[in-house]
């Protein structure tokens, strides 16, 4: 099954892809990623990639985006370089032996979790945070002592063109290498063999991965999305929440997998809420939010006229206004949203924020457990009981409290998917895990030897055993 999206650009030849696979794979059949030091010099190398061409990558985000320069720092840049530090600080303690209880069946003896790579990573990166979600996991990949194989989107031709270009010079090139093009492309490396895929996208398209990678019973990290909701209580101070929920739709116009999707909040704070929003976004982009830098562009042609489609015979409240030439569409705001239509049931990947009145906190807990896990929750409330309560009784891959999106930030803070919205969990530590084997091993003695397990068997010895086990 092929890929699908805007183009079939093909960037690198067909017939080399295959090469350059079994070329990855030797250098790690070799042995040269088993050392530490050489682990170590990879995320030295990505590192100074980062610190070397933040001015170029910061361009680059802003030709493919729209992005203005703080933005390109919070989204893409600073998390790099911190994700990259922390990893390089910590990793060494990660790949050593983990010493495990044993029981008293198996004494004496000791046992102990070994990680071990797990030999060509293939990541796919997105267009919408391209620099952040190419490099934390080739950074997680060459911790855990894999080559990689990475595939930039060719949605974000700049940034892409520029990675590719530039950061393999500061890696080893053997174990390393980058393919660019467009879904036959992609196509092509999912025929492959890897030993861990890596992606990064839309559910639909994950689900095309996951299929191909149960031909080769290849394991996969899947990061999605999905609609991500956004409950705001009663008790909260609504020009925080509304300052907090504008920011995190509006970055990058709103074309973030975590983006808040759509707002829960009881029918009387409903118009205060809608009007402390849209007057936020008047702060933060002045009255004419097409003339400002501070706000970015939708991707592509095809992808705004998707989103402009989804405010077909929907209320809006606020913004609307859009520009095909420009590929701007103004922050919006909905409300009373048909549930049926695709506002409501796809991931809107954009700056629309539909508003949904519901009765209290149980009817939200019911209105999101209705529906797909989402990626992230987000729950706007000072009493710790509240938020306590709709964390215990919805699942999301993960939540942030009185606020939007910061939860991806912290290395040591796990990040990934539950049900639809993604398989598997990165950052710190569990990205070193995820590209990692943690081989069981027991060791024992040979000098000590009974025959307590040997048939032939006896009552005394299922008594003993019974005890034992």
């Amino acid at each position: 099954m092929a890929l699908v999206d805007d183009t079939q650009t093909t960037s690198e030849p067909l017939d080399s892809v295959a090469s350059t696979v079994r070329s990855v794979r030797a250098c790690f059949e070799a042995g040269t990623t088993q050392s530490l030091d050489w682990r170590e010099a990879q995320l030295d190398g990505l590192i100074r990639f980062v610190d070397d061409h933040t001015d170029d990558l910061i361009a680059a985000l802003n030709m493919d985006l729209g992005r203005p320069a703080v933005e390109a720092w919070v989204g893409d840049i600073g998390p790099s370089l911190a994700e990259g530090k922390y990893i390089k600080k910590n990793f060494r303690r990660w790949a050593r032996p983990r010493k495990t209880k044993v029981p008293l069946a198996a004494q004496p003896g000791r046992a102990e979790l070994i990680p071990e790579p797990l030999g060509v990573a293939l990541i796919i990166a997105p267009w919408n945070y391209p620099v952040n979600l190419m490099l934390l996991p080739i950074m997680a990949a060459f911790a855990a002592g894999n080559a990689v194989v990475a595939k930039p989107s060719e949605l974000s031709p700049a940034t892409s063109e520029l990675i590719a270009r530039t950061l393999p010079k500061y890696l080893d090139g053997g174990a390393f290498a980058i393919v660019e093009g467009g879904p036959d492309v992609a196509t092509a490396l999912l025929q492959e063999r890897f030993d861990h895929i890596f992606f990064t996208g839309s559910t639909h398209v994950g689900r095309i991965v996951m299929e191909a990678a149960a031909k080769n019973l290849t394991p996969v990290t899947l990061e999605l999305g999905g609609k991500s909701p956004c409950y705001v209580a009663d008790d909260v101070d609504v020009q925080v929440a509304a300052n907090r929920i504008a920011w995190g739709k509006g970055v990058n116009a709103g074309q973030t997998c975590i983006a808040p999707d759509y707002v829960l909040v009881s029918e009387g704070r409903r118009d205060e809420l809608v009007g402390a929003v849209g007057a936020a976004w008047n702060r933060f982009y002045g009255e004419d939010h097409s003339s400002t830098s501070d706000f970015g562009r939708i991707v592509s042609d095809r992808h705004q006229q998707r989103l402009v489609g989804l405010l077909d015979g929907q209320k809006v409240v606020f913004g609307g206004e859009s520009d095909r030439d420009t590929r701007y569409l103004a922050p919006t705001i909905v409300v009373d949203p048909d549930l049926e239509s695709p506002l409501m049931t796809e991931e809107i990947f954009g700056p629309i924020l539909p508003v949904v009145s519901v009765a209290d906190v149980e009817e939200a807990i019911r209105f999101i457990n209705a529906r797909p896990k989402p990626l992230a929750l987000y729950v706007f409330s000072d009493d710790d009981d509240l938020v306590q309560g709709m964390l215990d009784r919805t699942s999301s891959g993960g939540a942030c409290v009185n606020h939007t999106l910061y939860h991806f930030s912290p290395p040591e803070l796990s990040f990934g998917g539950v049900g639809p919205s993604g398989i598997g969990i990165y950052h710190g530590q569990s990205g070193f895990d995820t590209f990692s084997n943690l081989k069981g091993v027991l060791r024992k003695s040979s000098r000590l030897e009974h025959s307590l397990g040997y048939p032939p068997y006896s009552s005394l010895k299922e008594r003993i055993v019974r005890r034992l086990l």
